[in-house]
């Protein structure tokens, strides 16, 4: 009779061994939690440590500041003006706290926006593009020019009349209604830091509404996610954004009836 495998024996998570766990080799291609083996009853102690830092990086990202300049830097030197606004929000704590105060613009830059809406050589652009710090500051800094510029590029040589570049901490997705509402715009794009998972604190988000407006809901809206190196790079997500957003504005739809049918790229062998 063969010998049954004893339930606390420990497990290698570096075993190639054909009768240990077949989940081992699934580990080249994910950052996922698997096969993370056990020493009796427990946890391995590398893989609790490792648990511990990626939940501490996690937090760093939500509470981070968002270094705003140096994004608007970043996007200047590629010849993409930007404009610094505000939301109703005070502070990070009252952003977390608050969901709808980062809806809205402060009384300041609401005013700011009418006056630009109401000036004579005042023309409404194709697309206004919001870019925040959302919850995870740290992944606009690092992805959200590299994704913009490359969109931006794509967009103007299609013809389409790009506004300044909006620059804006602590806002939340369905800001980018009323800003693309009071410049007339015939989109909206906004991109900020998604809440971060264990693994992945500086994935970015991308979020466009066809005829933005007060009325529009998350079904109005089309997502591009987990922008970042180890996830969709920022110059494929560029590329997706720009096809989104085209395939929108030739077929007048977006979110939920505005149907991805771009060829996928196939994976690397």
């Amino acid at each position: 009779m063969s010998a049954v495998p004893s339930p606390f024996t420990s497990l290698s998570a570096d075993s190639a061994s054909p009768s240990g766990d077949p989940w081992l080799h699934l580990r080249r291609f994910t950052s996922a939690r698997i096969a993370l083996g056990r020493t009796g009853g427990s946890q391995r102690t590398e893989n609790v440590l490792a648990f511990r830092l990626a939940h501490a990086r996690a937090r760093d990202a939500v509470l981070t500041p968002f270094d705003s300049s140096t994004v608007a830097a970043e996007l200047a030197a590629a010849d993409l003006p930007t404009r610094a606004l505000a939301t109703a929000v005070a502070d990070r704590r009252a952003y977390l706290l608050r969901p709808d105060l980062g809806r809205r613009l402060d009384s300041a830059s609401r005013e700011t926006l009418a006056a630009l809406a109401a000036a004579p050589d005042h023309v409404p652009p194709d697309l206004v593009i919001v870019v925040s710090d959302g919850l995870a500051a740290q992944a606009s800094e690092r992805h959200a020019a590299a994704t913009v510029i490359p969109l931006a590029s794509a967009l103007r040589a299609a013809g389409w009349r790009l506004a300044p570049i909006v620059v804006v901490p602590l806002a939340r997705v369905k800001l980018q209604d009323e800003i693309g509402a009071a410049l007339g715009a015939r989109f909206s794009l906004m991109l900020l830091g998604e809440r971060p998972g264990l693994g992945s604190p500086d994935s970015l988000g991308a979020y466009f509404t066809a005829s933005p407006g007060p009325a529009c809901t998350d079904a109005d809206r089309n997502c591009v996610s987990n922008i970042r190196p180890e996830g969709l790079p920022p110059v494929q997500a560029a590329a997706k954004l720009a096809w989104l957003l085209l395939e929108s504005a030739r077929t007048g739809r977006s979110g939920v009836a505005l149907k991805d049918d771009q060829p996928a790229p196939a994976l690397p062998t």
